[in-house]
């Protein structure tokens, strides 16, 4: 848990699949920038995929990892950038299939408040939500 004027904070960084199910999930500080966290999650990315991400995630480095791994980042450029990348504004709306994805995570309550005081047991209370959000897409 991270400190804040406003508390102890905690965010979850999801990656998720063309349906909004969860592939990876991570938890950072409430204070850590969202960018550095996101080289660990890029694993479960493969050739011919693309990333979407909001402007927090855009980094020349998030950028290179990706095109590493065959996949092309379509993250929004900051707007003081001075070299813009490619950026397709028709795959960004995509990326409310992760806002929804925390929608749905969101109505869990105890990932919403955060009962566990733990990382790692929050954590897998994160995961269990995501499993359940899973077999909900699978009953279909």
């Amino acid at each position: 848990m991270g400190r804040s004027r406003g508390g102890l904070t905690t965010k979850i960084h999801a990656l998720v699949d063309a349906n909004g199910n969860p592939v990876a999930l991570k938890i950072t500080e409430g204070q850590a920038h969202d960018g550095k966290s996101a080289t660990g999650m890029l694993d479960a990315l493969g050739q011919g995929q693309i990333l979407l991400g909001d402007c927090a995630y855009d980094s020349d480095a998030l950028r290179q990892s990706t095109a590493e791994r065959g996949a092309w980042a379509n993250v929004k450029p900051l707007p003081r950038r001075v070299n813009i990348p490619a950026f397709s504004h028709f795959l960004y709306r995509f990326r409310n299939l992760v806002e929804r994805f925390f929608n749905k995570l969101k109505h869990f309550r105890a990932v919403a408040t955060r009962y566990e005081k733990h990382d790692a047991n929050y954590l897998a209370l994160v995961k269990l939500a995501a499993i359940r959000i899973w077999f909900r897409f699978m009953s279909r």
